[in-house]
């Protein structure tokens, strides 16, 4: 088999391997590797592809896509919008727990970390997988993009019945990607605070989810973080 990063559950290995071998996924391993011998990147190597080994392809209902991993000392976990146990929440995560409060009555958690979610089915996806150490979108159009936009597309393509969560314009420029007539898509806002008072805050996505996924007979995802 063609080298491939042994970090990834093995389920994704069959849908991504043509990407893995593609030219752009090559120099996007050559560019990270150039990158690791003057900078510092985000997440740690070994948790690139946390959203894919938390949540195997087979398993994947929800999908929330996110842009940038966090640039901050120890933040970014390789899931979009959590960061690690222990870290200060940031603003965009805390009107996610403020939304989910309002909907579901679920009390804001002292943690951060999301992983509960990913457990669960639910792809927290970033764009982009990796940043340089305090400055954000600096690797971004190295080819990540390439990859994450093929992993949604493959998503829709072999899958039916999956929830897409697209906070904000760049999420929401994925929905061509998406067959909607197969999968719900929910569109809103974003929740940072720039935008969350103007329709985020009150768009109910978490309880929408669930009862989409109900109605197919599906368990729906428990939104608790501990």
């Amino acid at each position: 088999m063609p080298e491939v990063n042994p970090q990834i559950e093995s389920s994704w290995l069959p849908v991504l391997q043509d990407q893995f071998n593609a030219d752009y996924f090559k120099q996007l391993k050559e560019f990270l590797i150039e990158e690791k011998k003057t900078q510092t990147i985000y997440p740690p190597g070994s948790l690139i592809f946390s959203a894919f080994n938390r949540t195997p392809f087979d398993k994947v209902k929800v999908v929330i896509l996110g842009q940038d991993p966090y640039h901050g000392p120890g933040q970014a976990n390789g899931l979009c919008f959590s960061v690690s146990p222990g870290i200060k929440q940031p603003p965009s995560l805390v009107n996610i727990f403020k939304e989910i409060q309002a909907d579901l009555g679920i009390p804001i958690p002292q943690s951060g970390n999301l992983e509960p979610w990913a457990d669960q089915g639910v792809l927290l996806l970033n764009a982009t997988l990796t940043v340089r150490a305090r400055q954000a979108g600096s690797h971004q159009k190295r080819g990540w993009e390439t990859f994450t936009d093929s992993v949604i597309q493959k998503l829709s393509d072999e899958k039916e019945g999956l929830v897409f969560i697209l906070w904000g314009k760049y999420a929401q420029s994925k929905e061509g990607l998406i067959d909607s007539y197969k999968h719900m898509v929910h569109k809103s806002p974003h929740p940072s605070p720039f935008s969350a008072h103007n329709g985020f805050f009150g768009s109910k996505p978490f309880s929408k989810a669930n009862e989409y996924l109900k109605v197919l007979g599906k368990e729906p995802i428990d939104w608790r973080i501990e």
